[in-house]
């Protein structure tokens, strides 16, 4: 998309960007010191809780200041940022990259598993907080959260279009009010400044031995939404995201950790809930209620960020077809996909019910964002010498810096797999799982469809030795076909023997950029007379639209009226094969129940349901 550069609509987008982009990151102060310090052994010591803040601080600057705002988002495909755009970007542009595509799918999938344990731990550690204004709402705490994350899911279908507007006021409001928390723990001990000295965070790890490496997995908490700034660059455009982060977030950020470590320097035992013993306890229970209202605008962020990552890996080829419901006319985000919706559900409240409380679910949390980080290094490494044309050293050197980082990281979370990592861990595994399947699936069925293909003049020239009729109008056939003749009109004109007097064949190239100019939708063919073909190119943030596409055609002065025409469209069902070639039985069994149950391809095109005719085919793959 195009980035304007006019300040008041940089301010407006910048202040839509709090409410999508920075959820995530911004609620992150609720139970980020709190884990910390549970893994530093509860020490308040003036060494430990200076190397604490400065890990947190310079954890910011590097990754997500640096790496995410300084150089990921300069590298865009067409504007759309993101794992899946950047592996479009470089993957899919030449020659197949196995490496690069499957780098970029795993970490995809690791997304997906991050989308489950956001909702669960944000939503349960804003509630914690009523344990501060009245302990014996403790019970009250799970069941309340479940009930919260339920109306959350639910509220899904009617899309988020009017409440989507209320979310960058409210984050505003959120973030200047944790800063100002910030600032009054930092008045009560002014000292802990000295702690954005990076030497406080080099000295704590070189001297804390093992356990200094442990805590890095709690530290890394405090960036987990750093990857949204690259994905949701497509929508607000990097200019806008990056005004956000340098004059507001990342600040508020900054001030409020270093407040909870004032905090922490006042007292030698620390409090339950460092966060919320910066707020005076008459306004605590207003500070509940905000922070479950910022957690809520939060995990909406982490589900739109699944529906519109799901999207692009449909349209891309590496997911079955779900069905997509447009909730808004405003936003070409604004999107409903049901399946991602309730599994999402399922699991997000399975995870808040199994472990019962931040503190534990904490465990889960990390693994999954640090590897995605580690791979989006890998892929920026590609990108700079391959877009940018940095030199090897020049590359390299700052992909070591990442790497090194986001390895560490990785390696700190690793160990708490058996306490709850393997869980988002699991659900990547099932969903990479899942896309390489039905790409592999995909991949032999269109292989199967274009084995036996004629050429078209050589079958149109049979027709009327045949006596084939050719009765009026225009039949349009949607086909994956990009050679000949495709099998479907085989098919209809063998059992039908009849062909119309004009023939579309309509064939769909999703591209690996987000977004195709009208000017060079389509290319046309004629392999005979009165037969036309058309390849139409859609990027793969679009939504394809046939009827829309004829329409074109007859402004270009070709006989095509979408009202009238007649839409024919394969209807593959999957059996096992043999021989060279064939899909081992138990992938073959995987892909025909995704085939079932995944929509079909003309649902997706706009095609108007009174005007389809479907043949049904047997394939085998």
């Amino acid at each position: 998309m195009a980035v304007t550069h006019q300040p008041a609509i940089r301010l407006v987008s910048a202040l839509g960007a709090l409410g999508v982009v920075f959820g995530d990151i911004g609620t992150s102060p609720l139970y980020t010191m709190k884990t910390v310090l549970t893994l530093a052994g509860g020490s308040t010591t003036p060494a430990t809780v200076f190397g604490l803040l400065s890990l947190l601080v310079w954890t910011l600057v590097i990754i997500t200041t640096v790496k995410y705002a300084g150089f990921a988002m300069r590298i865009d495909n067409e504007g759309e940022g993101g794992i899946l755009a950047l592996m479009a970007l470089l993957g899919l542009k030449r020659a197949p990259r196995p490496l690069i595509v499957a780098a970029g799918l795993f970490g995809a999938a690791l997304i997906y598993g991050d989308g489950a344990v956001t909702p669960a731990i944000s939503v349960l550690s804003a509630l914690e907080g009523l344990n501060t204004v009245a302990p014996g709402l403790q019970p009250y705490v799970l069941p309340l959260a479940v009930l919260i994350l339920f109306g959350l899911f639910a509220l899904q279908p009617l899309g988020t279009a009017a409440i989507g507007r209320a979310f960058g006021p409210i984050m505003l409001l959120w973030f200047l009010i944790i800063a100002a928390l910030g600032v009054r723990g930092i008045l009560q001990h002014p000292s802990v400044l000295t702690a954005l000295n990076p030497m406080y965070a080099v000295h704590f790890l070189t001297h804390s031995g093992y356990a200094g490496f442990l805590v890095l997995g709690g530290i890394f908490l405090c960036v987990t939404g750093a990857e949204a700034l690259y994905a949701d660059m497509g929508h607000f455009g990097a200019g806008p995201i990056r005004l956000a982060w340098g004059a507001l977030v990342f600040p508020s950020l900054v001030l409020n950790y270093a407040g909870q470590g004032a905090v922490l320097l006042s007292v030698s035992t620390p409090p339950d809930n460092v966060f919320f013993s910066l707020c005076p306890p008459a306004w605590r229970l207003p500070l509940v209620l905000l922070s479950t209202v910022a957690t809520i605008i939060a995990s909406q962020s982490i589900i739109t960020g699944a529906f519109s990552m799901t999207r692009q890996a449909i349209h891309l080829g590496w997911m079955p077809r779900l069905r997509i419901v447009q909730t808004s006319q405003e936003g070409f985000g604004q999107i409903y996909v049901s399946a991602v919706n309730w599994g999402l559900m399922v699991v997000t409240i399975a995870l808040a019910l199994g472990f019962k409380k931040s503190d534990n679910l904490a465990a889960a949390y990390g693994i999954a964002v640090s590897a995605t980080m580690l791979m989006t290094t890998g892929l920026l490494y590609i990108a700079m010498r391959e877009v940018w044309r940095w030199s090897l050293a020049a590359a390299g050197a700052v992909a070591l810096l990442f790497g090194v980082v986001d390895s560490a990281f990785l390696a700190s979370n690793l160990t708490k797999f058996a306490e709850g990592g393997y869980v988002p861990v699991a659900l990547a595994l099932m969903i990479y799982g899942v896309m390489a399947i039905w790409h592999a699936g995909a991949t032999s069925l269109a292989r199967r469809i274009d084995e036996h293909v004629l050429p078209v003049a050589d079958f149109m020239a049979t027709l009327p030795g045949l006596g084939v009729l050719r009765p009026p109008g225009t039949a349009v056939f949607l086909t994956s076909s990009k050679i000949g003749l495709p099998l479907v009109i085989r098919w209809y004109t063998e059992r039908t023997g009849a062909l119309h007097a004009h023939v579309v064949t309509v064939t769909l190239d999703v591209e690996s950029r987000p977004w195709v100019a009208d000017g060079e939708r389509f290319t046309l063919s004629r392999p005979a007379p009165d037969f036309l073909m058309v390849r139409a190119r859609y990027g793969f943030m679009e939504r394809p639209d046939v009827p829309r596409l004829l329409a074109q055609l007859a402004e270009q002065g070709e006989p095509v009226d979408p009202a009238k025409v007649l839409y024919f469209s394969g209807l593959e069902r999957v059996v096992a094969g043999d021989g060279p070639g064939a899909l081992p039985r138990w992938v073959e069994a995987i892909f025909s129940a995704l085939v079932r149950n995944s929509v079909h391809t003309t649902d997706i095109m706009r095609i108007p349901p009174g005007q389809l005719m479907e043949l049904g085919r047997q394939v085998s793959v």
